[in-house]
């Protein structure tokens, strides 16, 4: 079996890595194709060589732009790489401009495509990311979803034909590489951190870095925590601090650059809370059974508020400080609603049988 696989932004070199390793360890061929939407070494390059994913065989270096610049460029490019390659099935994850263009290219060239991750739903129509993750799911042939929400929410939409449970790949990952990363990472030595003794703060929605009102809101709810707050720093969010002059008003907010996935892994593990608007960041930190508090009105992750490890806080200030100093936690381990670790096997191997079935049709 041979397949393209579409990739562009740092959480999808996680969700992808393991699939890549099941299926050229079941002797598959596949064509990797980076799209260049994530391009510098700190949201790209060191993901590759900490998750041990092969070189892409494309980069098509798009970079950054406007949805529609983005979108477009990497559609053209897809198309062309999926008619030279002629591939069984395309592979995309997510809900990035990434997943999008790889969908439609192979939709349209009638390519059999796979999403993985589908059926997520955050029902907020205002995040481009939504509407990605829906327009995928249609196009799909194969919807590899994560959890049981996910798959109702499918079926809410009339998807019910090749959907299958499988568990989520970037527990996959965390199974995989957290005791390689406690193993490897200096990073609470570097940064001189005592375990439990910080909270871990991501931004980078364009929701929350776009609006300069939410984004000082933001920053003044993780002043007030009063506590050391380590913040590694997006670049599109570096780059909007830097266009508004906003700053950290004290000394406790750490501002840091982007960190690999081994030392990322390293500081959730140890982080006392994990504040953030990443949906990737949501399941770790349930993975790691570390509490998470969401700076975002919703989540596609209903499962980790369900099972009490979230707190969906928005970006009021107030609603941030309580839920961050709330002490009733649920005790560890964390349901396990994520699979058992071997979704990237049962993908591979779901995904090989529904290619031969179409070719003994044929």
């Amino acid at each position: 079996m041979k397949v393209v696989t579409v990739v562009g932004a740092r959480p999808q070199f996680i969700k992808a890595a393991p699939v890549s390793a099941a299926l050229r360890s079941a002797g598959h061929r596949e064509v990797l194709l980076h799209t260049g939407q994530h391009y510098d070494h700190g949201m790209s390059a060191v993901f590759f060589e900490e998750l041990a994913i092969p070189e892409p065989d494309i980069n098509l270096g798009v970079g950054s732009g406007s949805h529609a610049v983005q979108t477009s460029r990497m559609l053209e490019a897809i198309e062309r790489v999926i008619l030279d390659e002629r591939p069984d099935a395309a592979i995309v994850y997510g809900d990035t401009n990434s997943t999008l263009a790889g969908a439609l290219a192979a939709c349209k060239l009638r390519t059999p495509l796979a999403h993985v991750e589908a059926g997520l739903r955050s029902f907020n129509r205002a995040m481009p990311e939504e509407h990605n993750r829906a327009l995928t799911d249609h196009c799909a042939d194969m919807l590899f979803c994560p959890t049981s929400t996910a798959v109702r929410n499918l079926a809410r939409e009339g998807l019910t034909t090749g959907v299958h449970l499988v568990g989520d790949t970037m527990y996959d990952a965390v199974v995989r590489f957290a005791d390689v990363a406690a193993a490897r990472s200096t990073v609470l030595k570097d940064l001189g951190l005592e375990p439990r003794a910080y909270a871990l703060a991501t931004i980078h929605r364009a929701y929350n870095t776009d609006d300069a009102g939410t984004l000082a809101r933001l920053l003044a709810a993780l002043e007030a925590l009063r506590s050391t707050v380590v913040f590694p720093v997006h670049p599109r969010t570096r780059a909007r601090l830097n266009e508004l002059g906003l700053r950290p008003a004290g000394e406790r907010i750490r501002l840091i650059e982007p960190v690999g996935y081994l030392d990322m892994l390293v500081l959730q593990r140890n982080a006392r809370i994990v504040l953030t608007d990443s949906g990737g960041m949501q399941k770790e930190a349930y993975f790691l059974g570390v509490p998470c508090v969401t700076l975002r009105p919703e989540t596609e992750w209903v499962e980790t508020v369900e099972a009490g490890w979230n707190i969906v806080a928005g970006t009021d200030p107030a609603a941030i400080a309580s839920a961050a100093a709330r002490t009733d936690w649920p005790a560890p381990p964390a349901p396990a609603v994520f699979g058992t670790g071997d979704a990237a096997t049962r993908i591979v191997e779901i995904l090989a049988d529904t290619v031969e079935t179409r070719a003994h049709r044929r």
